[in-house]
């Protein structure tokens, strides 16, 4: 039995380039997907901020949170964990919406956690945010275990 050729980046890394919809789930080949973020863009505070808010607003979290796992791979030490925990509630966002319901609520605390105390740097509506997480979380914890709509669900990532 052969081994099956992977899909491979320009650098030769193992990556799926099955083609994903907007909540990042894999479609077949050949089926037209959403275009994915491109990775490792290095953006200012403010650049990451207005795209990741364009991507939830538009229900496509999965895709927002890439842009964030940029910042937090790019960004100075002491700010990592808050683009850490943005990339977090933007994948609880992607599960709940997925209808994973207890994945999604313990990656929103778990990025509420991580951002709280944080301040509102760069205008992130710190508390804002910790509380929409704590409180889907607990929606999510509470009831039928149905995908919630994440375009409806979307939060508002700035104070402005």
């Amino acid at each position: 039995m052969g081994q099956l050729s992977r899909d491979r980046d320009d650098e030769g890394r193992a990556r799926s380039a099955r083609p994903r919809d907007g909540l990042g789930r894999p479609l077949p080949y050949g089926v037209a997907g959403v275009e994915r973020q491109p990775e490792g863009v290095v953006r200012t505070p403010r650049r990451t901020l207005v795209e990741a808010q364009r991507l939830l607003d538009t229900g496509k979290p999965f895709h927002a949170h890439e842009v964030f796992e940029d910042a937090w791979k790019s960004r100075p030490e002491p700010e990592r964990d808050l683009w850490r925990g943005l990339a977090q509630l933007a994948v609880g966002l992607t599960h709940a919406a997925r209808g994973n319901a207890a994945g999604g609520a313990r990656l929103l605390v778990r990025g509420a956690d991580r951002i709280a105390g944080f301040g509102d740097p760069y205008d992130v509506d710190v508390s804002g945010l910790t509380a929409w997480a704590r409180d889907l979380a607990e929606r999510l914890e509470g009831g039928s275990g149905s995908a919630v709509d994440a375009r409806a669900e979307a939060p508002r990532l700035t104070l402005k």
